[in-house]
Order: C-alpha cells, then structure tokens, then sequence
C-alpha cells in the first residue's frame, strides 16, 4: 500500500532528507487480495521481521473477504499491528492489541489456508515475553 513518505521496516516514516535507499518497499497496492495469497505473503513478511507490512496485507484481504470472514482478517490484521508495536519497542500498545487479536481468533470461524496455532503461538510468546 503506498503511504506516500518512504518509510522503514516497521513503517515509520522516514525523516525528510532521509536517504530514499533506507526505505523498505511498501506492499503492492491492491483492492482484491484471494486468501491464500494473503496468508503466505503475510506469513512471509512476519518471518523477514517486516510486521507492518504483514498488518498491512490482512488489511488488504480484510477489506476484501466475504463477511463470513473479515472477523479472522481483522484479528490477523491486529495480529501484524501488534508484532509492529512490539518490534518499534511500544509494549503497552502490543500487549493490548495482542490481547485483541487472540480474542478475535478465538471467535472467528477460522479459513483455509490459515495456521491458527502459528498465529495463537506467536501471539503466546509475544505476550509472555512482555508480560
């Protein structure tokens, strides 16, 4: 998704002046994302430590999912933004939507191709290692 300003890897944006080679590519700008392509692309982003950009591709198919499905996206969604909070040092703020997200996992009705014990574990290990 563009933002506009370049932004790092936890998508912040960067400084003005900032040398546009320290920027991380934004996620491809699209309106209709299927969900197998969201959850690898996403899964991907999480294990090359760039969670923004996973929130960002739920978001994307959160947006797009039949109705059915969008509580699932929104708690991936979160899942992402709370791994971003943590990853830019924000432990309040990754505590509380980290509790969001495995409370809205626990009540979506879970989809193919989605692990929901990878999402559950790593929400586990993020809230215990913050605790």
């Amino acid at each position: 998704m563009n933002l506009g300003r370049p932004r790092d890897r936890y998508g912040r944006p960067l400084g003005r002046g900032t040398d546009p080679g320290n920027a991380y590519p934004s996620v491809p700008d699209r309106t209709v994302v299927s969900a197998s392509q969201a959850w690898l692309e996403a899964l991907d982003y999480v294990e090359q430590d760039l969670p923004f950009h996973a929130h960002e591709v739920f978001e994307q198919r959160w947006r797009c999912a039949p109705q059915t499905e969008r509580a699932l996206w929104q708690a991936l969604a979160q899942w992402g933004a709370a791994l971003t909070h943590d990853a830019r040092g924000n432990t309040i703020g990754a505590r509380r939507v980290a509790e969001r997200a495995r409370r809205g996992l626990d009540s979506a009705t879970i989809v193919e191709p989605i692990d929901a014990g990878v999402v559950t574990e790593s929400l586990n290990r993020l809230l215990a290692d913050i605790a």
